[in-house]
């Protein structure tokens, strides 16, 4: 039997070798053979029908142990199992969309918006770059209060440029509800489903930073050197990780990982999250888009963030940007609050 190495069964099966290396570690994929030597791996072509579909399904949320049943059936009965799958995905939805509603409810029935702090000072860094794009399609916007990044993508006419238009002629502060027509208001001029944009938004108004947020740009908190993702990026992969359904490993090498299922695109839900922080003298809030963050891991980007000011903490990430080839587009924000 002639067998295949790591390499290139990973290129036929669609996968990469680290992939294959996790499915043999969850013995859900094992190799036809392993040298024992040089403990390289080696799979059979008829392997190849297993490697497809496990990847399939999971990146459609299939737990791992549903997988090993659906791998021992008969393959004409697959179809079935990943049909009574997703009916039962549907029905929890349905469940957690009833208890959803009777929670968000409950709670705003007891929140405030007031704040009665003094709004404090900042002190505002940013940078925008072109990296190896041929156009600039990510945007940044800077007022008194409101600072913002949005990654466009489908080339021109540019969404990013023109969501921080809007933002410019908006009066402070930014309702949850006018968020919500801002963005509706962009999607509806982009009039296809291969343009649009993401955008990340901070807010400031007394002690309390309300970001509104579509897409995978970011918002960190760094507070006391520790470095906090804000919002939650809106892909299809990202989903899977929150209700632990793929691992933290299969999501970095997983072909759909940039894949956005919320955008300023009239192709996705355009209803953004619109959360809020409190923040306190000496935080660093902080705007990425993903030719930003996509380069590096969390620790890595909070070892570049925590340089003494906003200023150094800008230029420490534009240069490690470009040492790691500015491959995007790429804009960075930091708003240090100061007393």
């Amino acid at each position: 039997m002639e067998l295949m190495s790591i390499g290139d069964f990973a290129r036929a099966a669609g996968l990469t070798p680290k992939a294959l290396r996790i499915y043999d570690d969850l013995s859900l994929l094992r190799p036809a053979e392993v040298d024992e030597r040089n403990g390289y791996r080696y799979y059979a072509a008829d392997q190849l029908q297993a490697a497809r579909l496990i990847a399939a399904l999971r990146r459609v949320g299939m737990p791992l142990e549903r997988i090993r049943v659906a791998l021992a059936l008969p393959h004409a009965a697959v179809a079935a199992e990943v049909t009574a799958f997703w009916r039962q995905t549907e029905a929890d939805l349905r469940s957690r969309r009833t208890q959803v509603l009777a929670l968000i409810a409950d709670l705003r029935s007891k929140e405030s918006t007031m704040t009665t702090a003094r709004t404090p000072g900042t002190r505002v860094a940013h940078a925008l770059g072109l990296g190896a794009r041929a156009e600039q399609l990510d945007a940044v916007h800077i007022a008194d209060a409101l600072w913002a990044v949005a990654d466009g993508f489908g080339g021109a006419p540019a969404v990013s440029g023109r969501f921080v238009d809007l933002l410019a002629a908006e009066p402070q502060p930014i309702s949850a509800e006018r968020w919500d027509l801002l963005a509706a208001e962009c999607a509806a001029e982009i009039g296809g489903e291969a343009r649009g944009s993401t955008f990340t938004a901070i807010s400031l108004r007394g002690d309390v930073a309300t970001i509104a947020h579509l897409g995978d740009s970011r918002a960190w908190l760094l507070r006391d050197g520790v470095l906090r993702q804000l919002t939650t990026d809106h892909t299809e992969v990202a989903a899977l990780v929150e209700e632990g359904r793929l691992s933290e490993e299969e999501a970095r090498l997983h072909p759909r990982r940039a894949m956005l299922n919320r955008a300023l695109t009239s192709g996705t839900s355009t209803d953004p999250d619109v959360i809020g922080t409190t923040v306190r003298r000496g935080d660093r809030l902080v705007l990425t888009t993903d030719g930003v963050h996509a380069l590096f891991s969390e620790a890595e980007l909070s070892a570049l963030l925590t340089e003494r000011d906003a200023d150094a903490a800008v230029a420490a990430t534009m240069a490690a940007v470009h040492e790691a080839g500015e491959p995007d587009n790429h804009a960075i924000v930091v708003v240090d609050i100061e007393d």
